[in-house]
């Protein structure tokens, strides 16, 4: 198998992996404290508007409904998943990946919690780092967590994949 096959191949099995962890830390946490996570509908929503030329939102539950926005929204969930493996892949390589260890996995799952913080939330109308909810630092918290989970998760899934690509 050439090199950019296997890339691709892992980014997705890695990327979808992680993402899976990350939301079955999120339904555990969500059962354990009532506090209920994202509803991927509204990320559906907020990309469903780029074509209209909407990026930004003041509450993005008041924008327009979007067909479809549902199901629209977790595929950009689990495609961020596998962009953010490729991109800890492009970084560590594949040797990484063929032999995965779990400070490089866990230092970038904690990493990209910026993408929420600086990026999305703000678009959605909640501010820079969930600054506008009713509480902030708890918002945090939870994502700093789900980041972190992701995290494990990238080193879960890799460790399958590369098991599973060694058979």
């Amino acid at each position: 198998m050439g090199e950019e096959l296997e890339f691709g191949l892992r980014a997705v099995a890695i990327g979808a992996g992680a993402t899976v962890v990350a939301d079955l830390w999120t339904a555990l946490l969500a059962r354990l404290t009532g506090v209920r996570g994202l509803d991927w509908a509204m990320v559906g929503r907020w990309v469903g508007h780029f074509p209209r030329g909407r990026f930004r939102h003041d509450g993005i539950a008041k924008a327009a409904p979007i067909a479809g926005e549902r199901a629209l929204g977790w595929a950009v969930h689990y495609g961020t998943g596998i962009v953010f493996a490729a991109l800890l892949l492009a970084l560590c390589g594949l040797g990484w990946a063929r032999h995965p260890t779990l400070p490089p996995a866990l230092a970038f799952g904690l990493v990209t919690v910026a993408a929420p913080f600086l990026l999305m939330q703000p678009a959605l109308g909640v501010g820079i780092a969930a600054s506008k909810t009713p509480n902030p630092t708890a918002a945090r918290l939870r994502s700093l967590m789900t980041h972190a989970a992701f995290g494990l998760g990238l080193y879960l899934a890799a460790r399958l994949t590369a098991a599973l690509m060694a058979a």
